[in-house]
């Protein structure tokens, strides 16, 4: 399956497996990381044809996006979609600014961290208090005139926060909390978005691990945000979707991926890695073909979340 989608009204177009790169330089979130090993995982991404990186400052404090960057000078750039976000200001404190001027500001250094002249998608990565929010994407609808960016991006933001920002409609993706577990954005966000024509992108799409069936009922500690009823409830419906995944000789990570691909609410998951052979292993879910029946059928193990 190698559909493509097109972002919100932009004239960005994607594949519908993407990379989130929060463990490739992000030193800052994770313990343990080795830059030789987030490179590694660029180039495998590529060499799978997953062709949109998900980055952003706050991914190592610029180091992520400067990683990329080194990865794809030996790369047609004309073929990677570039998404990269700030909020956080580094003179002040990593505050939330979203000011016309500081996001002018975060435009130019990313593309300077990604050595790039153009950044695909730029997200304002989560909103600020006082700034108002279509004064914000206006902003970055100047950027996007200019060509430094292509399409426009907000994140973490509420429903009440996008009709602001979209004022003027001008914001082709949304990026926000979403999994087989955590689905209240089918309800709150979805009809908006699908209304506006504007994409949506869910991260945390294997809920920190929990969806990739690696954990036991004994597990239940490191999910305080569930009750043990829900929690076991998750455990049991995995079991069905392990019996599902031995169909098609695949793992349950690959199969709920299948899923959020086969999803036409959803325009690009990007699944993080912190090995190569993750990158690997996900790309494998571009191959799974979910019949209406089973797509139907996970949705409905995992429908009261």
């Amino acid at each position: 399956m190698t559909k493509e989608i097109q972002i919100g009204r932009s004239e960005v177009k994607t594949g519908k497996l993407g990379l989130g790169t929060n463990k490739v330089g992000g030193h800052n979130l994770f313990n343990d990381l080795q830059d030789s090993d987030g490179s590694q995982i660029i180039e495998e991404a590529l060499k799978e044809n997953i062709s949109l990186l998900d980055t952003a400052f706050m991914y190592g404090l610029g180091r992520s996006e400067e990683i990329i960057g080194q990865v794809l000078r030996a790369h047609d750039r004309s073929k990677v979609v570039l998404a990269t976000k700030a909020a956080q200001d580094p003179n002040d404190g990593l505050h939330l600014n979203n000011k016309p001027d500081f996001l002018k500001t975060s435009v130019d250094s990313a593309l300077k961290r990604l050595k790039t002249d153009y950044i695909d998608i730029f997200y304002i990565h989560f909103p600020d208090e006082k700034t108002p929010k279509d004064e914000a994407v206006e902003a970055l609808a100047e950027e996007k005139k200019a060509g430094k960016i292509r399409a426009i991006g907000v994140s973490n933001f509420s429903l009440t926060q996008i009709k602001e920002a979209n004022k003027n409609h001008q914001i082709d993706i949304v990026e926000d909390n979403y999994s087989l577990v955590h689905r209240g954005a089918e309800k709150n966000l979805f009809p908006y978005l699908k209304e506006e024509g504007i994409s949506f992108v869910p991260y945390f799409p294997l809920a920190s691990g929990l969806l990739t069936g690696k954990y036991t009922i004994n597990d239940q500690p490191k999910f305080k945000k569930f009750s043990t009823a829900e929690y076991e409830k998750i455990i049991h419906a995995l079991d069905k979707v392990r019996n599902l995944a031995k169909e098609h000789d695949s793992t349950i990570s690959q199969i709920i991926l299948a899923w959020y691909i086969a999803n036409p609410n959803i325009g690009v998951v990007i699944p993080g890695a912190r090995k190569a052979e993750q990158v690997r292993s996900n790309a494998q879910a571009l191959k799974i073909n979910l019949s209406n029946q089973e797509f139907q059928q996970i949705d409905q193990l995992f429908r009261e979340f």
